[in-house]
C-alpha cells in the first residue's frame, strides 16, 4: 500500500464523467491529489490540468512514463479498458476503472484475472454501489417491515439530446460500447436491484433504439428472476422528450410496499399496517449526488488505509453479464441465465 496521507491520481479520459469523479474528489474524497490528466485530446487534458495544477499528457503511457502518481482513474470508451488495464497494471499502478468492466464477458474475465494477480488494488467504479438508500431498503426488507417480497419494479430514464449534425458519439458504436443504454446508465440501476434483492438467476427481455445512427440499444424492457423467486421488471430509456412521474424503484411485499422516489425531492418511503400513508425513511438525491466522492474514497481507503472495497471488482461482472443476457434474450426471445 501506499505509505502517504494522500493518494496521488491520474485522470486518464477527460470527459463528462471526470467532471463529476473530479467534483467527487474535491467535496467527499479529499484525500486525493489530482497529478495528471490524460485524454487523447490534448486541448481537454489541458483544461482539466489547469484546474486541478497538475500535468497534461496525450496518452497513459507518456503519463506513466513522465508523470508522478500512484494511481490511475480510467474513464475511457469501453474497448479501451482492457488495455489501459494492463498498462496499469503493468506499471504498479492502483486502478480505479469506470463500469463496465469491458464490451464483453471473456475481456472482462481477463481483466478480472490481471488485476487479481498485480500487487495493486483494482476497483471497478460502480458508483450505485454507495446508493445508501438502496442499503436502507435491503435493511427495511431483512427486517421484515413488507413482509414477504413479491415482485419489484426499477425504471432508469436518461435524458437526451442528440444533433444528427454533431459527430457520431463513441456510444453510438458497438465495437468500441460494447452495449447501450442496458449495459451503460442501466448498469446504475442493476446494481441497486442487486443490492435489495439479492443476485439475478434469469432475464427474458426485449431491446431496441429509436436514435438515428445509433448501433447500440437505447431502450429496453426486462422480467427479471431473483435466485430468492422473487420476479422484477427493468426498465431503461434513453428519453428525448417529456416523461412523466414514475418512481426508481418500487418493491412490493406481502404486508407493504416499499418506494424510492425519482428526482431532487425524492424520498425512501415505506407504506405498511403502521403506515398506511407512508412513512418517509429518508432522502433518495443526496446519496446519488455523493456517491461518486464516496466511490473515490473508497478507492483511497483501500490504497492508503488497506480497507476491504465496498464491493469486489468481481462484483460488477453482475451488471455486465445481466445486461448481456437480455441482448441474447432479444436475440432468442427466450429466457437467459445470468450465471
Amino acid at each position: 500500500m501506499v505509505k502517504s496521507e494522500t493518494l496521488s491520481l491520474a485522470l486518464v479520459g477527460c470527459g463528462q464523467i471526470a467532471r463529476a469523479h473530479l467534483d467527487g474528489i474535491r467535496r467527499i474524497a479529499t484525500r486525493i491529489q489530482v497529478k495528471a490528466c490524460i485524454d487523447s485530446d490534448l486541448t481537454r487534458a489541458e483544461a482539466f490540468a489547469q484546474q486541478t495544477n497538475s500535468e497534461a499528457f496525450s496518452s497513459l503511457e507518456e503519463g506513466i512514463e513522465k508523470g508522478s502518481f500512484d494511481a490511475v482513474d480510467l474513464m475511457l470508451p469501453h474497448d479501451a479498458h482492457e488495455e489501459a488495464c494492463y498498462i496499469s497494471f503493468n506499471a504498479g499502478k492502483h486502478t480505479l476503472l469506470e463500469k463496465p468492466i469491458s464490451t464483453d464477458i471473456p475481456s472482462a474475465e481477463r481483466i478480472l484475472k490481471a488485476g487479481k494477480n498485480s500487487d495493486v488494488v483494482f476497483m471497478v467504479a460502480e458508483q450505485a454501489q454507495y446508493w445508501w438508500d438502496a442499503h436502507k431498503t435491503r435493511e427495511l426488507i431483512e427486517s421484515g417491515a413488507i413482509g414477504e417480497v413479491l415482485t419489484a419494479h426499477g425504471t432508469f430514464y436518461d435524458p437526451q439530446r442528440f444533433d444528427s449534425n454533431d459527430p457520431i458519439p463513441w456510444r453510438f458504436r458497438l465495437a468500441e460500447a460494447g452495449g447501450g443504454v442496458c449495459m451503460d446508465g442501466g448498469a446504475h440501476w442493476i446494481r441497486p436491484m442487486r443490492i435489495m434483492l439479492g443476485e439475478i438467476d434469469e432475464v427474458i427481455a426485449s431491446t431496441g433504439s429509436h436514435i438515428p445512427h445509433r448501433e447500440t440499444d437505447s431502450f429496453g424492457l426486462s422480467l427479471m428472476r431473483f435466485q430468492s423467486g422473487v420476479i422484477a421488471t427493468f426498465k431503461a430509456v434513453l428519453t428525448m422528450g417529456a416523461i412523466g412521474p414514475e418512481a426508481d424503484f418500487r418493491i412490493t411485499g406481502s404486508e407493504g410496499e416499499i418506494v424510492l422516489e425519482r428526482g431532487r425531492k425524492g424520498r425512501l418511503m415505506l407504506y405498511n399496517q403502521d403506515s398506511p400513508k407512508g412513512r418517509e425513511i429518508m432522502g433518495t438525491f443526496a446519496p446519488k449526488v455523493d456517491s461518486y466522492g464516496a466511490e473515490l474514497e473508497d478507492f483511497a481507503a483501500a490504497v492508503l488505509d488497506n480497507r476491504t472495497l465496498a464491493a469486489s471488482p468481481e462484483y460488477a461482472m453482475g451488471e455486465l453479464r445481466t445486461a448481456k443476457a437480455m441482448y441474447q434474450s432479444e436475440e432468442t426471445r427466450t429466457w437467459q441465465k445470468v450465471w
